[in-house]
């Protein structure tokens, strides 16, 4: 082991990690954001919070007998806790009542016939009904009629405590502000009926909104309308049981075909005026005036808000199941893909007598740039002296400020140049390399990265093919043992080398690894070198590469071990620059798609296989945690939850698969789960923070990762064997 070298930590004890830093916050607000307008969405079309459930209760010990044998309307606020005081109807009275709406088949109709016979109602409507038609609650208080609050899930308030109580009112409060201005002190219990069919369960409610200033309105008259039993027998019991006494009725202008309730209607109001009778709305009929007040202030624009809040969470949801339509269908179709091309890669390049053409044997030329490596470069280094194919390696020092340099020089390897130069970055270093370097076929590495005996040897071989001017190898994660880089391991091995065996069978491969990658010299002078346009000097190239007419391809078996990052700030370091480069990349090479030839080729292939699958599909994929989230609590949570794990089981499926053709061991794989839900929302922060910088012009600069020497030779030896 080197000196530099730490005992690596067990995939069962993960470092501690640190505070999530403040550029966190960003989007994950936005995440639940997303969720919040999808409740409020769910909650307007009542799916959120929707309960059919009926409390079922026979005692009566605690309702007051004066409730149980008076009127309909029910004044419990204030002074009135401990005495509660009843309402009836005046004789010769009625109250129309009509519960459930406002809904856009009925109760526009129904309103027509009121305003026919110059009659005012009381309309006691719900909180989702009222977010999705204000038109409608507009037009009843136009019309002088009464609204009453009727909850805004419409649930048996029974069987919920306080919180769900106040919650059920004050959304309907907020709903009614926003949409019409006014405030109501009318509220009706969902599946009440008479004061005297209150019992135990439902008196406690009562009591509770009176002490929110509520009067509560039941009724006289039941026409179990909603049960549609024909409009002879709704007319029936709607017509009080004594003449002259007054009474309020109940009705329906919504849940339902209200055809009947609508004809029922005009032979109702006939029939009683006949009979004598006046029409008023609960307030009139209590002499009391109107239980609308209007509202201002902050009371108003919160109201305002509320419902706009509502109105564009449900205009959002087509779009969002779009968006997630459109995600299903590319992770789906991507999985396909890279299953199908990664078999015809496999089976082409591994079919016996398979070469690349004539056998290359030629020196090799091995760059290492090198800031600040000294905890790896010795590994680095030795495992280069053991390479089985001739090489000469070149460090170029880019100005650390460590001891790098001095252990290249104590090492004193005989095939090893050091040039040391002002730190310049890392495309610097790399042309500086190249320039030095002695022979036509260039190998670059990363400082902290091990090859295996043949790596050299195999990563070369594909140059017997003229056309090819780059090959890029198979980077490994070296410590995999922590559960970070388990996570990346599987990443590396899923996400990275099944992906380039597509792009290898597409011809289009968007990435050279930094950490093992091979040039012509000749394709590199071609393009300019190194550029330091971009964070991503290695994507950068590689594009330009395909403008330039060279095939890039993937060799499997230049194996090269690499230290991930250990921690997961270090980790979002990483691939913020490497996601922040990558759209510089694609923006700079973005009029290949209007060119002809390999270059147009990779414009239109490679170039929106990269925005989909590495900038666009990321940032959308947490909408699938988020609905999965929206549909365990507020729909199907048995569905939700099989949905998920069904993509879920695909995941592991093409993981199982790639491990299966890298021949790795799979028992990595048990970690999945977890690494999707965190590498998803990892990538969304990412992607999200990474688009902010570009279009607010930001500039983002190198940032050097720590690193720890875990990867040693002993890693290249031992999964070799396992090989």
């Amino acid at each position: 082991m080197s000196r530099h070298q730490r005992p690596r930590q067990s995939v069962l004890r993960p470092r501690r990690l640190a505070a999530p830093p403040l550029r966190f916050f960003l989007p994950l607000s936005v995440l639940v954001t997303l969720l919040a307008l999808m409740v409020l969405r769910g909650m307007a079309n009542n799916e959120v919070f929707h309960d059919e459930k009926v409390a079922v209760s026979v005692d009566k010990t605690t309702v007051p007998k004066s409730v149980l044998e008076g009127g309909p309307v029910v004044d419990s606020r204030g002074d009135k806790q401990d005495a509660p005081v009843s309402y009836t109807v005046p004789d010769k009275t009625v109250v129309l009542t009509f519960d459930d709406g406002p809904s856009t088949d009925w109760t526009p109709k129904i309103l027509d016939v009121l305003a026919k016979e110059h009659i005012q109602a009381d309309f006691f409507v719900t909180g989702s009904m009222t977010t999705r038609n204000p038109a409608l609650i507009r037009r009843i208080v136009a019309e002088g009629h009464e609204i009453g609050v009727h909850t805004y899930t419409h649930p048996d308030l029974a069987l919920h405590n306080n919180m769900r109580l106040g919650w059920e009112l004050g959304e309907t409060q907020l709903a009614l502000a926003g949409v019409a201005g006014i405030h109501s002190s009318l509220f009706r219990p969902p599946y009440s009926s008479t004061a005297d069919a209150l019992d135990d369960w439902s008196w406690p409610v009562t009591k509770e909104v009176g002490k929110d200033g509520y009067l509560v309105a039941f009724i006289d008259k039941d026409t179990d309308d909603w049960k549609r039993p024909g409009v002879n027998a709704i007319v029936k019991a709607a017509m009080p049981d004594l003449a002259g006494q007054g009474e309020m009725i109940l009705l329906h202008d919504a849940g339902g075909n209200r055809a009947q309730t609508l004809a029922a209607l005009p032979i109702i109001i006939d029939k009683l005026k006949a009979e004598g009778y006046t029409f008023k709305t609960i307030g009139q009929a209590l002499g009391a005036g109107s239980a609308n007040t209007k509202v201002t202030g902050s009371t108003l624009w919160a109201g305002k808000a509320f419902v706009w809040a509502t109105t564009f969470s449900v205009g959002l949801m087509p779009w969002l199941v779009v968006v997630l339509a459109v995600v299903g269908v590319l992770v789906f179709g991507r999985f396909a893909l890279m299953l199908v091309l990664s078999l015809i890669h496999v089976r082409r390049t591994r079919k016996p007598g398979f070469s690349w053409g004539a056998p290359v044997t030629e020196p090799v030329s091995v760059i290492v740039p090198a800031y600040n490596e000294q905890e790896c470069i010795a590994n680095t280094l030795l495992s280069l002296a053991a390479s089985d194919h001739p090489i000469e390696v070149i460090v170029v020092d880019d100005g650390s400020s460590d001891d790098t340099a001095a252990l290249v020089e104590e090492m004193d390897l005989p095939m090893v140049r050091l040039i040391r130069q002002p730190n310049s970055g890392k495309p610097a270093a790399l042309n500086t390399g190249v320039a030095a370097a002695s022979y036509d076929l260039i190998v670059m590495m990363d400082g902290d990265t091990v090859f295996e005996p043949a790596t050299v040897r195999e990563l070369v071989q594909p140059f017997g093919d003229p056309r090819i001017g780059a090959v890029a190898g198979n980077a490994k994660v070296g410590n995999r043992d922590t559960l970070i880089g388990a996570w990346q391991h599987i990443e590396y091995v899923m996400g990275f080398n099944l992906d380039r065996r597509m792009y290898d069978v597409l011809d289009c491969m968007p990435t050279i690894p930094g950490a093992v990658g091979a040039f012509r010299r000749e394709a590199l002078h071609q393009v300019g070198g190194m550029s330091d346009d971009t964070l991503a000097e290695d994507t950068d190239v590689t594009m330009a590469l395909h403008r330039a007419g060279w095939k890039i391809v993937y060799a499997e078996n230049a194996r090269a071990w690499t230290e991930a990052p250990g921690s997961m700030s270090q980790l979002w370091s990483q691939r913020y620059r490497w996601s922040y480069g990558t759209m510089q990349a694609m923006w700079k090479h973005r009029h290949a798609f209007f060119e002809r030839g390999p270059g147009g080729r990779f414009g239109r292939i490679g170039l929106p296989f990269v925005a989909l699958f590495m900038v666009f599909t990321p940032l959308l994929a947490p909408a699938i945690d988020i609905a999965m989230v929206y549909g365990v609590f507020f729909v199907d949570p048995y569905k939700s939850l099989l949905a998920w794990f069904a993509v879920l089981a695909l995941q592991g499926f093409c993981a199982w698969w790639s491990f299966r053709l890298d021949r790795e061991k799979a028992w990595y794989l048990i970690t999945l789960p977890v690494q999707q839900v965190v590498y998803r929302v990892l990538m969304y922060m990412v992607l999200l923070q990474s688009w902010i910088t570009a279009l607010t012009g930001g500039r983002l600069r190198w940032q050097k990762l720590r690193r720890t020497g875990e990867v040693g030779l002993d890693v290249t030896t031992t999964e070799a064997v396992q090989s």
